[in-house]
C-alpha cells in the first residue's frame, strides 16, 4: 500500500495500531472523567460498556455506508430504514407465538434467533434491492431523495394500526403500531452463548465477579461482554469490506465511484455492479439494526428518525469516506465526543462548579456578553443546555470539517488496485517514462 499523509505510519502497527491508539485514548479520558465525578467501579464499568456499545454499532454502520458512498459514490440517506426492517422482520420471525392472556399484544413466528437474523438481514437486502432497481439508473441525487423518502414510508408504516396485528400462516403477529413492540425472545446473550455451548462457562465467569461487584454483577458483566460481541462483529466488518474493495469486484465498484461512463466503457454492467453492492450494504445495515436492538426489550418507530442517518454520515465524515479505518475511527470519536461527550462534560463541570447558576432562557445568558463582555452567563446555559445544543455542536464541527478536513481524519490515502505487484522488475531495465505512478494505483 501506498500512503501519502497518512498518520497510520507514525504508529506502531500500522491501521490497527491507530485504531487501538485511539481506543485506549477514549477509554483513558472516560475513565478519569469517571475518577473525577467519584463513579464507583460498577459506575466506571457501566460507562465502559455503554461507551464500547455506540462505539461498536456507529464504527459498523459507518463501515456499511462506506460500502455504498466511499466504494461506490452511491448516496444513501435512509440507512435508518433499513435498519428498522432489519429488527422488525427479526422480531416478526423469533418472537414467540402468541398466547391469549400473555404481556405481549402480538407474537411471532417462534423461529430460533439466529433464523430471525438472517430473515432480517435478508429483507433489508431485498427492501435494498426494490429501491436500487429503479432509482439507480437516476443522478446520484434521486438515489438520495428516494432513500431518505424509503426511510420515512418505513417509519410511517410502522406506526400504522393496520400493521400493528394481523394473521400470518394461522397465528398472531404484528408490529406493535404507535406503542412499539415487546422483544421477548430468548435473551440474546444466552442464545449466543448457548449456541456455543458456552452458556454454564459464562454463568460461572459471571459469578467470578462476585467478588469485586457484589449484589448481581450479570447486568454489568453483559454489557461489557456485549460490548466486546459487538466489537467482535467490527472486525468482521472491517475484514469483509477490505477483502471486498482488495477483490476484482471492488475495484470495479471504485471505478464506477470515478467514472462510471469509463467504467460502462470497459464492458462492465455498472447497474448490476451497484445493485449488489447496494444490497451488501443494506443486509449490513440491517444486521447493525438488530444489534443495537434486540437487547432493548423493546422497539419503536419513532427510534427511527433521519437524525440516526445523519448521526452516521457525521462519523464517516470524520474517519475519511474510502478509508475502512477511517469509519472505525470516525465511529469511535463521533460515539465519544459528539454522541455521548456531552453529557459528560456536563456532568464534569456540574461536579467541579457545583454551584454556578446557568440563566434560563437564551436572551439573559448572552446579554452580559455584550454589556459587560462577561461570557460566564453563556457558557454556563450552554453546558446546562448541552443535550438540547447537541446538534448544533454537530452541525458546528461538520462545518470545521468541511472547510478544513473535508478528506477526514487519515487525510489523502491510497491503496493497491491491482490483484498482482505491476512494478517492473530492475532486471528488465528502467519503466517506461510514460508520467504514470507505479503500482497500479487509485484513491481509496
Amino acid at each position: 500500500m501506498s500512503v501519502r499523509n497518512d498518520i497510520a505510519d507514525r504508529i506502531p502497527g500500522g491501521d490497527a495500531g491507530l485504531i487501538v491508539a485511539v481506543l485506549l485514548t477514549v477509554y483513558a479520558t472516560y475513565v478519569l472523567a469517571g475518577v473525577v465525578l467519584g463513579y464507583s467501579l460498577r459506575g466506571q464499568l457501566n460507562t465502559i460498556a455503554v461507551l464500547t456499545f455506540y462505539i461498536a454499532v456507529f464504527a459498523m454502520l459507518a463501515l456499511a455506508l462506506n460500502l455504498h458512498w466511499g466504494y461506490t459514490g452511491l448516496f444513501n440517506i435512509g440507512i435508518v430504514g433499513f435498519m428498522a426492517v432489519g429488527i422488525y422482520v427479526m422480531a416478526l420471525v423469533s418472537k414467540p407465538v402468541y398466547t391469549p392472556g400473555g404481556a405481549a399484544q402480538v407474537g411471532g413466528l417462534g423461529l430460533p434467533l439466529i433464523v430471525g437474523i438472517i430473515a432480517g438481514m435478508a429483507a433489508a437486502a431485498l427492501l435494498g434491492l426494490v429501491i436500487a432497481l429503479p432509482a439507480l439508473r437516476l443522478r446520484a441525487d434521486y438515489l438520495a431523495i428516494v432513500t431518505i423518502a424509503m426511510s420515512e414510508i418505513v417509519r410511517f408504516s410502522f406506526l400504522s394500526g393496520d400493521l400493528g396485528k394481523f394473521q400470518l400462516f394461522g397465528k398472531r403477529v404484528g408490529f406493535g403500531g404507535g406503542s412499539g413492540l415487546i422483544l421477548d425472545f430468548t435473551d440474546p446473550m444466552e442464545a449466543f452463548f448457548q449456541f456455543f455451548g458456552l452458556w454454564d462457562a459464562y454463568l460461572g465467569f459471571v459469578g467470578a465477579f462476585e467478588i469485586i461487584i457484589p449484589n448481581n454483577p450479570k447486568p454489568v458483566v453483559d454489557g461489557l461482554v456485549y460490548g466486546v460481541v459487538l466489537l467482535g462483529f467490527v472486525g468482521s466488518y472491517y475484514w469483509l469490506l477490505k477483502r471486498t474493495g482488495e477483490s476484482p469486484f471492488g475495484r470495479v465498484l471504485k471505478a464506477i465511484r470515478e467514472d462510471e461512463d469509463a467504467a460502462n466503457s470497459l464492458g462492465k454492467n455498472t447497474n448490476r455492479f451497484k445493485i449488489k453492492a447496494f444490497m451488501l450494504g443494506c443486509a449490513l445495515m440491517g444486521l447493525v439494526g438488530i444489534l443495537w436492538l434486540m437487547t432493548s426489550g423493546s422497539i419503536t418507530p419513532n427510534f427511527f428518525r433521519p437524525r440516526v442517518t445523519f448521526f452516521i454520515w457525521i462519523a464517516l465524515i470524520i474517519g475519511g469516506s474510502g478509508s475502512n479505518t477511517g469509519s472505525i475511527l470516525g465511529g469511535a470519536v463521533f460515539a465519544a465526543l459528539l454522541f455521548q461527550g456531552p453529557r459528560y462534560a456536563k456532568n464534569l463541570i456540574d461536579t467541579v462548579l457545583p454551584n454556578a447558576d446557568a440563566p434560563s432562557s437564551f436572551g439573559p445568558a448572552v446579554a452580559p456578553l455584550f454589556t459587560n463582555f462577561d461570557p460566564a452567563p453563556l457558557f454556563f446555559y450552554t453546558i446546562d443546555s448541552v443535550r438540547q445544543l447537541q446538534l448544533v455542536f454537530m452541525g458546528l464541527v461538520l462545518i470545521w470539517l468541511m472547510h478544513n478536513r473535508p478528506e477526514g481524519m487519515l487525510g489523502h490515502r491510497k491503496e493497491t488496485a491491482a490483484g498482482i505487484p505491476l512494478t517492473a522488475s530492475r532486471a528488465r531495465g528502467p519503466a517506461s517514462a510514460d508520467g504514470g505512478e507505479r503500482g497500479g494505483e487509485v484513491d481509496e
